[in-house]
Protein backbone atom coordinates (compact mmCIF):
# COMPACT_ATOMS: atom_id res chain seq x y z
CA UNK A 1 0.00 0.00 0.00
CA UNK A 2 1.30 3.36 -0.60
CA UNK A 3 1.64 5.61 2.09
CA UNK A 4 -1.17 8.36 2.81
CA UNK A 5 1.47 10.87 4.45
CA UNK A 6 -0.18 14.32 4.21
CA UNK A 7 -4.03 12.83 3.46
CA UNK A 8 -7.02 13.46 5.67
CA UNK A 9 -9.89 11.06 5.30
CA UNK A 10 -13.25 11.39 7.50
CA UNK A 11 -14.73 8.17 8.29
CA UNK A 12 -18.17 7.86 9.44
CA UNK A 13 -19.38 4.49 11.54
CA UNK A 14 -15.51 4.07 12.72
CA UNK A 15 -15.84 2.60 16.13
CA UNK A 16 -16.23 -0.75 15.48
CA UNK A 17 -16.36 -3.22 12.48
CA UNK A 18 -15.26 -2.09 9.25
CA UNK A 19 -15.13 1.63 9.60
CA UNK A 20 -12.63 0.74 12.91
CA UNK A 21 -10.37 -1.59 10.76
CA UNK A 22 -10.19 1.19 8.34
CA UNK A 23 -8.58 4.13 10.63
CA UNK A 24 -6.59 1.51 12.19
CA UNK A 25 -5.43 0.62 8.59
CA UNK A 26 -5.28 4.56 7.28
CA UNK A 27 -3.65 5.30 10.54
CA UNK A 28 -0.76 2.83 9.76
CA UNK A 29 -0.55 4.71 6.62
CA UNK A 30 0.17 7.86 7.61
CA UNK A 31 -3.21 9.65 7.32
CA UNK A 32 -4.97 12.27 9.34
CA UNK A 33 -8.15 11.20 10.54
CA UNK A 34 -11.25 13.02 11.73
CA UNK A 35 -13.24 9.50 13.08
CA UNK A 36 -17.32 9.71 13.33
CA UNK A 37 -19.90 7.84 15.19
CA UNK A 38 -22.40 7.70 17.68
CA UNK A 39 -20.91 6.14 20.21
CA UNK A 40 -18.38 8.57 21.50
CA UNK A 41 -16.63 6.53 24.18
CA UNK A 42 -15.16 4.06 22.19
CA UNK A 43 -14.62 5.85 19.59
CA UNK A 44 -12.36 8.82 22.08
CA UNK A 45 -10.63 5.69 22.61
CA UNK A 46 -10.01 4.26 19.30
CA UNK A 47 -8.77 7.88 18.33
CA UNK A 48 -6.33 8.07 21.45
CA UNK A 49 -4.68 4.14 20.41
CA UNK A 50 -4.16 5.56 17.05
CA UNK A 51 -3.10 9.11 17.71
CA UNK A 52 1.19 9.42 17.53
CA UNK A 53 1.30 6.20 14.59
CA UNK A 54 1.02 8.28 12.07
CA UNK A 55 -0.77 11.45 11.21
CA UNK A 56 -3.15 13.19 13.69
CA UNK A 57 -6.15 11.19 14.68
CA UNK A 58 -9.89 13.19 16.18
CA UNK A 59 -12.78 11.90 17.47
CA UNK A 60 -16.45 13.52 17.24
CA UNK A 61 -19.42 12.00 17.87
CA UNK A 62 -22.01 12.59 15.18
CA UNK A 63 -25.20 11.20 13.87
CA UNK A 64 -24.94 10.73 10.07
CA UNK A 65 -28.37 10.77 9.40
CA UNK A 66 -28.18 14.96 10.83
CA UNK A 67 -26.69 17.13 8.30
CA UNK A 68 -26.00 19.48 10.50
CA UNK A 69 -23.83 17.17 12.75
CA UNK A 70 -21.64 15.98 9.58
CA UNK A 71 -21.30 19.75 8.04
CA UNK A 72 -20.08 20.62 11.68
CA UNK A 73 -17.76 17.43 11.18
CA UNK A 74 -16.53 18.51 8.06
CA UNK A 75 -15.91 21.82 9.14
CA UNK A 76 -14.02 20.59 11.70
CA UNK A 77 -11.82 18.44 9.33
CA UNK A 78 -10.58 21.64 7.46
CA UNK A 79 -10.17 23.56 10.63
CA UNK A 80 -7.90 21.06 12.00
CA UNK A 81 -6.50 19.34 8.84
CA UNK A 82 -7.41 22.88 6.47
CA UNK A 83 -8.59 20.08 3.65
CA UNK A 84 -10.27 16.65 3.14
CA UNK A 85 -9.10 14.59 0.48
CA UNK A 86 -10.67 11.11 1.43
CA UNK A 87 -14.53 10.68 2.70
CA UNK A 88 -15.47 7.37 3.31
CA UNK A 89 -19.42 6.79 4.32
CA UNK A 90 -19.26 3.82 6.46
CA UNK A 91 -21.73 4.25 9.00
CA UNK A 92 -25.24 1.53 8.33
CA UNK A 93 -27.66 -0.24 10.12
CA UNK A 94 -29.13 -3.50 9.59
CA UNK A 95 -32.31 -3.18 11.97
CA UNK A 96 -35.12 -3.54 11.43
CA UNK A 97 -34.74 -7.25 10.34
CA UNK A 98 -38.22 -8.94 9.90
CA UNK A 99 -40.99 -9.25 7.37
CA UNK A 100 -42.16 -6.10 5.46
CA UNK A 101 -45.62 -6.40 6.33
CA UNK A 102 -45.21 -6.24 10.60
CA UNK A 103 -42.31 -4.02 10.02
CA UNK A 104 -42.66 -0.90 12.22
CA UNK A 105 -42.67 2.54 9.53
CA UNK A 106 -40.62 4.46 12.11
CA UNK A 107 -37.75 2.15 12.40
CA UNK A 108 -38.04 1.15 9.10
CA UNK A 109 -37.38 5.37 8.12
CA UNK A 110 -34.65 5.12 10.77
CA UNK A 111 -32.78 3.04 8.98
CA UNK A 112 -33.05 4.53 5.29
CA UNK A 113 -31.94 8.14 6.92
CA UNK A 114 -28.66 6.68 8.24
CA UNK A 115 -27.83 3.90 5.22
CA UNK A 116 -28.95 6.33 2.44
CA UNK A 117 -29.70 9.82 4.26
CA UNK A 118 -26.58 9.71 6.26
CA UNK A 119 -24.26 8.75 2.72
CA UNK A 120 -25.75 11.82 0.88
CA UNK A 121 -24.99 13.66 4.15
CA UNK A 122 -21.60 12.70 3.86
CA UNK A 123 -21.64 13.65 0.34
CA UNK A 124 -22.82 16.35 0.01
CA UNK A 125 -20.79 17.99 3.33
CA UNK A 126 -17.31 17.00 1.59
CA UNK A 127 -18.64 17.91 -2.24
CA UNK A 128 -17.85 21.98 -2.02
CA UNK A 129 -14.61 21.51 -1.15
CA UNK A 130 -13.63 18.78 -3.20
CA UNK A 131 -14.77 20.94 -6.57
CA UNK A 132 -12.80 23.61 -5.07
CA UNK A 133 -10.02 22.16 -4.56
CA UNK A 134 -10.14 20.26 -7.53
CA UNK A 135 -9.53 16.72 -5.88
CA UNK A 136 -11.22 13.79 -3.94
CA UNK A 137 -12.54 10.66 -3.23
CA UNK A 138 -15.82 9.13 -1.62
CA UNK A 139 -15.91 5.72 -1.24
CA UNK A 140 -19.94 4.41 0.04
CA UNK A 141 -19.73 1.19 1.08
CA UNK A 142 -22.00 -0.87 -0.19
CA UNK A 143 -23.53 -4.29 -0.27
CA UNK A 144 -24.71 -6.88 -2.51
CA UNK A 145 -28.26 -6.19 -0.50
CA UNK A 146 -28.21 -3.51 -3.46
CA UNK A 147 -28.94 -5.71 -6.33
CA UNK A 148 -30.54 -8.97 -4.76
CA UNK A 149 -33.84 -8.81 -2.57
CA UNK A 150 -33.24 -10.78 0.95
CA UNK A 151 -35.76 -11.96 2.90
CA UNK A 152 -36.07 -9.66 6.02
CA UNK A 153 -34.08 -7.09 4.95
CA UNK A 154 -36.63 -4.81 3.02
CA UNK A 155 -34.83 -1.63 4.12
CA UNK A 156 -31.58 -2.32 4.10
CA UNK A 157 -31.86 -3.93 0.53
CA UNK A 158 -33.93 -0.49 -0.28
CA UNK A 159 -31.80 1.82 1.38
CA UNK A 160 -28.20 -0.14 -0.27
CA UNK A 161 -29.99 -0.13 -3.68
CA UNK A 162 -30.41 3.48 -3.72
CA UNK A 163 -26.77 4.43 -2.14
CA UNK A 164 -25.56 2.54 -5.30
CA UNK A 165 -27.60 5.08 -7.49
CA UNK A 166 -26.18 7.51 -5.18
CA UNK A 167 -22.59 6.68 -6.06
CA UNK A 168 -23.15 6.72 -9.77
CA UNK A 169 -25.06 10.33 -9.79
CA UNK A 170 -21.84 11.85 -7.55
CA UNK A 171 -20.15 10.94 -10.13
CA UNK A 172 -21.39 11.98 -13.25
CA UNK A 173 -21.97 15.16 -11.60
CA UNK A 174 -18.52 15.73 -10.31
CA UNK A 175 -16.20 13.94 -12.84
CA UNK A 176 -15.10 16.81 -14.51
CA UNK A 177 -14.05 18.48 -11.30
CA UNK A 178 -11.37 15.99 -9.87
CA UNK A 179 -13.86 14.40 -7.54
CA UNK A 180 -13.79 10.45 -7.73
CA UNK A 181 -16.83 8.17 -6.19
CA UNK A 182 -17.55 4.49 -6.17
CA UNK A 183 -18.67 2.16 -4.08
CA UNK A 184 -17.06 -1.05 -2.17
CA UNK A 185 -19.39 -4.23 -1.78
CA UNK A 186 -17.19 -6.33 0.57
CA UNK A 187 -19.17 -9.04 0.88
CA UNK A 188 -20.96 -10.59 4.08
CA UNK A 189 -17.75 -9.24 6.56
CA UNK A 190 -16.97 -10.51 10.13
CA UNK A 191 -18.46 -7.45 12.42
CA UNK A 192 -21.16 -7.58 14.77
CA UNK A 193 -23.64 -6.78 12.05
CA UNK A 194 -23.18 -10.24 11.43
CA UNK A 195 -23.93 -11.42 14.61
CA UNK A 196 -27.19 -9.12 14.87
CA UNK A 197 -28.29 -11.23 11.53
CA UNK A 198 -27.24 -14.74 13.08
CA UNK A 199 -29.61 -13.70 15.96
CA UNK A 200 -32.54 -13.08 13.75
CA UNK A 201 -32.52 -16.44 12.28
CA UNK A 202 -34.06 -15.05 9.52
CA UNK A 203 -33.07 -16.03 5.63
CA UNK A 204 -29.37 -17.94 4.54
CA UNK A 205 -27.11 -15.83 5.52
CA UNK A 206 -28.06 -15.83 8.93
CA UNK A 207 -27.32 -19.82 8.38
CA UNK A 208 -23.65 -18.56 7.99
CA UNK A 209 -21.16 -19.28 10.80
CA UNK A 210 -19.05 -15.99 12.01
CA UNK A 211 -15.96 -17.21 10.71
CA UNK A 212 -17.25 -17.85 6.84
CA UNK A 213 -17.29 -14.06 6.94
CA UNK A 214 -14.18 -12.15 5.49
CA UNK A 215 -11.96 -10.51 8.29
CA UNK A 216 -12.61 -6.43 8.25
CA UNK A 217 -8.60 -6.32 7.47
CA UNK A 218 -9.76 -6.99 4.07
CA UNK A 219 -12.32 -4.24 3.14
CA UNK A 220 -10.16 -1.89 5.32
CA UNK A 221 -7.20 -2.52 2.81
CA UNK A 222 -9.50 -2.07 -0.29
CA UNK A 223 -10.80 1.16 0.74
CA UNK A 224 -7.32 2.29 1.19
CA UNK A 225 -6.27 1.26 -2.23
CA UNK A 226 -9.51 2.78 -3.79
CA UNK A 227 -8.17 6.00 -2.47
CA UNK A 228 -5.03 5.46 -4.85
CA UNK A 229 -3.90 6.29 -8.02
CA UNK A 230 -4.15 2.22 -9.14
CA UNK A 231 -8.13 2.93 -8.51
CA UNK A 232 -8.87 5.88 -11.09
CA UNK A 233 -10.47 3.78 -13.52
CA UNK A 234 -12.72 2.80 -11.58
CA UNK A 235 -14.60 6.30 -10.76
CA UNK A 236 -18.34 5.41 -10.41
CA UNK A 237 -18.08 1.88 -10.33
CA UNK A 238 -19.41 -0.44 -7.65
CA UNK A 239 -16.50 -2.25 -6.66
CA UNK A 240 -16.72 -5.62 -5.64
CA UNK A 241 -14.19 -8.02 -3.50
CA UNK A 242 -16.05 -11.08 -5.00
CA UNK A 243 -14.39 -10.42 -7.98
CA UNK A 244 -11.37 -12.22 -8.78
CA UNK A 245 -10.00 -9.69 -11.11
CA UNK A 246 -10.15 -7.02 -8.76
CA UNK A 247 -8.86 -9.42 -5.56
CA UNK A 248 -6.10 -9.67 -7.84
CA UNK A 249 -5.34 -5.58 -8.17
CA UNK A 250 -5.42 -5.11 -4.61
CA UNK A 251 -3.06 -7.96 -3.96
CA UNK A 252 -5.54 -9.39 -1.27
CA UNK A 253 -4.95 -13.30 -2.37
CA UNK A 254 -1.63 -12.40 -0.54
CA UNK A 255 -0.47 -12.27 2.71
CA UNK A 256 -1.96 -8.95 4.41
Amino acid sequence: MASMTGKTAIITGASRGIGEATARAMAAEGANLLLLARNGGSLTDLAQELSGKGGRVEAMTCDVSEYSQVETAVSRARGLFEKVDIMVNNAAVIDPIGPLSTSTPKEWHKAISINLGGMYNGTRAVLPQMRRQGAGVIVNISSGAAHNPIEGWSSYCSSKAAAFMLTRCTHLENRGAGVRAMSLSPGTVATDMQRQIKASGINAVSRMEFSDHAPVEIPARAIIWLTGDDAKDLAGEEVSLRDPEIRARIGLDQPA
